[in-house]
């Protein structure tokens, strides 16, 4: 997909004026942040599982070049190939030279970000190749024409209606008068569509959730199975994945498993956890007669040890993205790239180069959901400050920012002055809120309640309520 991070404000007024778009945001709140919290409370260890997992990931960030060689042995060892690509391009370049070398036609694939990330797909056709997205989710943005607004729910933003319409355009070979009223019906006329697909396909592309340097193996987590078909069916599995991925047992893996679907779904486990081991052996009855796998670095070795290095922790299970207030508002197709959310506001600077992707850092509370969910406690708005406080050092601000900045800073450091402030924004507040029961505007804050109420406060300012009680226990 374009890079368009340029755009974010843009794109944020257009998202918050959306009224479909803010309809199917609505899915978020109801769906995965109550399974999330329900599935962690059924786990009395969760928490330490989350320390265990911190420490595995950061194990490995620290000796990644051990790791990804043991890694690059065994999948020799068990028949297959590890390609190495500092860029994009050279993935591409790869993957295409795979698919010529068996004069593939027609390529399945699984969900991956780093296809979105290289482009994969618009690559594979510009060069005489069908690529078909096999997850419910990419199939229909593939017929849209669009790129994931989510990381696990990729559809997210798609109503029920937009999908009939979709499939009533790209299936036109079908009875133009089948009835589509139901998920149900839609889900069916996926399935037969992809069926013939996956058996036709000549290679299979999935990504890797991890890939383990003790076996050499790849693991995929899905709920649909799509992703066995797609790397099972074909005679090439290519595994497109980055080099953080790597963990360095299979113990360490089902560590990590049992708080990604949790974190990502609200499941115990997700529906299916494929385990794959090279190409297929003499005594199997299925999987690819090649296991190619293409490791993608594309700036993230430059991560490693600065201070945004535990961005490389992110185990993708989309958490930071569903408990944001930012991206709850505006989807992910306003962040301009691949990684939407909490992550892609650390992640996408680090790779595209900060002067590309400017707003990002700054589209944030800081209220910290983004780690109090994270299953890998990565400290993202600690790396956010940090991004801000370097575009501030810089220079890159406008000129109004950094002139609200100085007077910001101007009050905060006179605590007199910043008390008084707080104390008749407060009064003025609940003042206007008496007359309406909301706040529907405040001076210096049009841009927010252009789309929303500003919260009405409860009464003193926490400042006051503090000093009166530490009065009184004078």
């Amino acid at each position: 997909m374009d890079i368009n991070t340029r755009a974010f404000k843009e794109n944020a007024r257009k998202a918050l004026d959306n009224s479909e778009l803010q309809s199917s945001l609505q899915q978020i709140r109801r769906g995965f942040v109550g399974k999330r919290r329900e599935a962690v409370e059924r786990l009395p260890e969760f928490e330490n599982l989350r320390a265990e997992a911190q420490e595995i990931k950061d194990g490995v960030l620290q000796n990644l070049d051990f790791y990804l060689e043991r890694f690059e042995a065994k999948v020799v060892e068990s028949g297959g190939a590890v390609h190495w690509c500092r860029s994009p391009a050279e993935a591409r370049d790869a993957i295409l030279g795979i698919c010529r070398l068996v004069g593939a036609r027609t390529v399945t694939k699984g969900k991956t970000m780093i296809g979105e990330e290289i482009e994969i797909n618009a690559f594979l056709e510009a060069n005489g190749i069908e690529p078909v997205e096999t997850d419910l989710g990419e199939y229909i943005i593939q017929l849209r024409r669009e790129p994931p607004s989510h990381i696990i729910a990729p559809a997210i933003h798609v109503s029920r209606d937009q999908v009939e319409a979709a499939f009533r355009e790209h299936h036109s070979g079908l009875d133009p008068k089948r009835l589509l009223d139901e998920p149900s019906d839609l889900l069916a006329e996926a399935r037969a569509m992809l069926r013939e697909k996956f058996l036709a396909a000549d290679v299979g592309i999935t990504g890797a959730n991890f890939l383990i340097a003790e076996t050499g193996s790849t693991i995929i987590v899905t709920n649909e199975g799509n992703g066995d078909l797609t790397q099972t069916l074909p005679r090439v599995h290519i595994v497109l994945a980055s080099i953080e991925k790597i963990v360095p047992t299979l113990e360490d893996a089902t560590t990590l498993l049992r708080v990604l679907a949790r974190s990502a779904t609200g499941q115990e486990m997700s529906v299916y956890n494929t385990f794959s081991t090279g190409p297929r052996r003499k005594d199997d009855l299925d999987g690819p007669e090649q296991f190619q796998v293409v490791l993608l670095d594309a700036g993230r070795s430059q991560l490693l040890g600065t201070d945004f290095q535990d961005i490389l922790r992110c185990i993708k299970c989309g958490a930071c993205l569903n408990h944001c207030p930012v991206y709850n508002a505006i989807g992910g197709h306003a962040y301009g790239w691949v990684y939407p959310g909490p992550l892609g506001k650390v992640l996408t600077p680090g790779l595209i180069g900060h002067k590309n992707a400017r707003d990002l850092p700054n589209a944030s509370t800081l209220c910290g959901r983004c780690e109090e969910v994270c299953p890998v406690r990565i400290p993202i708005p600690k790396m956010l400050r940090e991004l801000r406080e370097r575009e501030f050092r810089r220079g890159m601000g406008s000129s109004r920012d950094r002139w609200a900045l100085r007077v910001w800073g101007m009050i905060a450091r006179r605590p007199k002055l910043y008390h008084l402030g707080t104390r008749i924004a407060s009064r003025m507040m609940r003042k206007r809120a008496r007359h309406l029961g909301r706040i529907d505007s405040f001076p210096l804050m049009g841009v927010w309640t252009a789309t929303r109420d500003i919260p009405v406060p409860d009464g003193p300012t926490f400042l006051s309520q503090w000093n009166r009680r530490r009065g009184k226990k004078r």
